[in-house]
């Protein structure tokens, strides 16, 4: 996982753990990006399924209720 921030915006870039993975670390360490919109980018993953994509739907829903943006990025 690659995290860069850019004023207040936080980009997360996903390399080769899994996507459930990656969730669950991002809402261990939410308390770190609550404040930043988040842009979480898959590009670098050859495959995920719709599956995948859901686990990130409690968080998106919590961010965005916060009035912050959540943008998943894929090919």
């Amino acid at each position: 996982m690659i995290i860069d921030r850019d004023g207040n915006i936080t980009i997360i870039t996903q390399e080769k753990v899994s996507i459930v993975d990656l969730v669950k670390k991002i809402e261990a360490d939410y308390s770190m990006y609550k404040n930043t919109h988040l842009v979480i980018n898959l590009t670098s993953l050859t495959s995920f399924s719709l599956q995948d994509i859901v686990e990130f739907l409690r968080l998106s829903n919590n961010h965005r209720d916060a009035k912050k943006t959540f943008v998943i990025v894929s090919d």
